[in-house]
């Protein structure tokens, strides 16, 4: 019969193999090799060390990290405060002081609501911004009524000033184009924060990144400079450019626009030719 093998599995008449015959073992073949065993940053030294030799694992990003920042926005809702101050009386709302404290109080609340990146989706946080870019929307809306009535009826304020109306007629033109980027913006695949948490919810316009994304970072979403290019394309060239409308109400949206910009330009400039 054969005779029982000793426990350890290992065939009669070998040497046991420990822990330190493995290491001498290693050694030896390292030293063949030309590699310094333990030498600090060596893949056999991290090997016996048990670390691993692999990449560390990237951990995803997270959604307050995506979220865009408010300075763009923020500094785009003061200059509108500001070029509606700058309005001759008549086409401002009164007291002077009324549109930029209500602006800058609003969005006071709106960045301490929902501080460092727009990430926070917050019902309230979404009908104060809807508040803002209305109260903006209006404002404008009212002093360009105004100045066309006053083209139309040959108003005296104007009789020997075309510069003066270039200046006025351009400051609601300006106001008119952020008014229209801060709508497209906030209504866009549900606002910034939406955006932030849900890159690829169903979009209503199509930007070159979109069809091009081996350009762009993956998850890229549309930031307000984006909406800001649209409203300033869609005023000056009066059509679609490199960014499509794909929603009904996204298109009428840019076809109000654009109506409004031809109609102000129109007036404002052959009236000012019509002075000098």
């Amino acid at each position: 019969m054969n005779p029982a093998r000793p426990p350890t599995g290992r065939k009669p008449g070998t040497m046991p193999v420990t822990r330190a015959s493995k290491r001498r073992r290693a050694t030896a073949t390292a030293s063949a090799a030309g590699l310094t065993p333990g030498a600090p940053g060596s893949s056999w030294s991290m090997a016996t060390q048990g670390k691993p030799v692999g990449p560390p694992a990237i951990e995803p990003t997270p959604a307050a990290e995506r979220g865009e920042r408010w300075w763009p926005v923020a500094l785009a809702i003061i200059v509108v405060a500001f070029l509606h101050v700058i309005l001759p009386a008549r086409y401002r709302v009164q007291p002077a002081w009324v549109v930029p404290a209500v602006l800058i109080a609003l969005l006071a609340v709106l960045i301490v609501g929902d501080p460092g990146r727009i990430d926070r989706q917050k019902i309230w946080l979404r009908i104060v911004t809807g508040v803002v870019i209305a109260f903006i929307t209006l404002a404008n809306l009212l002093a360009a009524v105004r100045l066309v009535v006053d083209i139309l009826t040959n108003n005296k304020l104007y009789a020997n000033n075309a510069v003066g109306l270039l200046a006025a007629g351009g400051v609601i033109w300006v106001t008119n184009v952020v008014a229209f980027s801060l709508w497209y913006w906030d209504l866009d695949r549900g606002g910034a924060a939406a955006r932030a948490h849900h890159p690829d919810r169903d979009p209503a316009f199509v930007f070159p990144e979109m069809q091009h994304s081996e350009y762009v970072a993956a998850g890229w979403v549309p930031r307000f400079v984006d909406y800001l290019s649209l409203g300033f394309w869609t005023a000056t060239a009066v059509s679609p450019t490199d960014i499509s409308a794909i929603k009904p109400w996204a298109k009428l949206l840019m076809m109000l626009e654009a109506a409004g910009s031809v109609a102000l330009a129109v007036l404002v400039i052959s009236r000012a030719i019509n002075i000098l």
